[in-house]
């Protein structure tokens, strides 16, 4: 069998042996080198040509997303980011991400060794996913790229107006690997007008605020985390808080966000699969679905679920997935009408709503 080759990239001598020791107890896995700051890590991706690299965010001499920016334009590789949870962690991990590494792993705070270890099947199964990733970096097409650096782009959009309609309907997104990004490539294209979205990102506690705030700088629609109890609204986009299960439920004539506690599903919470029933169950075929990348089969039947009950779903294509996983499953359950390049499921969506407007305007 051969191995995935990994290299960890850590300034702590412990962090270093600890994920060494992870990483060797693996089978089908092995650590050829350990550096302690980026130089020495150039030298041995040089010369041990591994196959994913681990890398620290705060390092002596050159900082992580520096040499992690020359590394994705000079040698492109998988790279899983060792980071910090805290709220600048938060923010350095999501600019990680947009310059193109895989995943992440939240260092404990404290109790280094312990948390590590309790988060060894996480750290390693993380690193098979991105020794499999395709590696991309996600270009915004112009209009999100507009949207990112002009105030007025939350402006109503004048390409879609739904009207009343907008509160009837409601976008549900489920992401895994790669959703940080492909997420934002949506959003970013949606206008100010558009239908609630509800998402849930695979994300752990103490980063979804951040990545809320980074998306409604960067989106015409407003972006926050869920509230529990809060009404779900046109314009909006409600995220699911890392660590709690995120569900809509009906109160009237109002949709509203449930957030709760509770068990993993499909060892994940939050999970895709908790929204996505009871976006079947409630809101049936003013639903909208989406299933973006990421590993696993996390909202597959809930989505098929939601088809059953009416919604209108589709599923990222393979080509334009880090991992065609969470896509995948969806579509073997026969849970998406459509499958899209990234770029085309917001203009394909925005074109759905239009249409489905007209037509109710017309039984008026």
């Amino acid at each position: 069998m051969t191995k995935t080759r990994v290299v960890v990239v850590d300034d702590s001598a412990l962090v270093r042996s600890l994920l060494t020791e992870i990483i060797n107890r693996q089978p089908d896995m092995e650590c050829v080198g350990a550096a302690s700051d980026p130089y020495a890590a150039r030298e041995m991706i040089r010369s041990l040509n591994p196959d994913v690299i681990t890398l620290d965010i705060e390092m002596p001499r050159m900082d992580g997303i520096d040499f992690l920016s020359k590394l994705m334009r000079l040698r492109p590789m998988p790279v899983v980011m060792v980071s910090t949870l805290t709220e600048r962690g938060a923010e350095v991990t999501l600019r990680a991400l947009e310059l193109g590494a895989v995943d992440f792993v939240a260092k404990p705070k404290i109790g280094v060794a312990d948390g590590l270890r309790l988060l060894a099947q996480d750290i390693t199964d993380k690193v098979r996913i991105a020794a499999k990733a395709q590696l991309r970096r996600l270009q915004l097409s112009p209009p999100a790229a507009e949207a990112a650096n002009d105030a007025s782009a939350r402006a109503p959009s004048p390409v879609v107006n739904l009207g009343r309609l907008s509160t009837e309907k409601i976008i549900f997104i489920g992401a895994s690997t790669g959703g940080t990004e492909a997420t934002k490539e949506v959003l970013a294209h949606l206008p100010a007008d558009c239908p609630a979205v509800v998402i849930t990102q695979h994300m752990p506690p103490g980063f979804t605020k951040s990545y809320a705030a980074r998306l409604n700088g960067l989106c015409r629609i407003r972006v926050a985390e869920a509230r529990d109890g809060e009404r779900i609204l046109p314009g909006h986009a409600y995220i699911a808080p890392g660590g709690f299960h995120l569900s809509v439920e009906r109160s009237g004539a109002n949709y509203i966000a449930r957030v709760q506690d509770g068990e993993p599903v499909n060892r994940h919470k939050p999970s895709v699969e908790v929204l996505f029933k009871s976006a079947a169950r409630v809101v049936g075929p003013n639903a909208l679905a989406l299933m973006l990348t990421g590993m696993g089969a996390d909202g597959a039947k809930a989505m098929k679920e939601m088809r059953d009950a009416g919604s209108y779903n589709y599923a990222q294509d393979e080509a334009s997935c880090v991992v065609f996983g969470m896509p995948r499953e969806a579509i073997a359950a026969g849970a998406a009408h459509e499958v899209l390049p990234l770029t085309q499921i917001a203009p394909k969506l925005i074109e759905r709503l239009r249409s489905t407007a007209g037509m109710s305007l017309n039984r008026v």
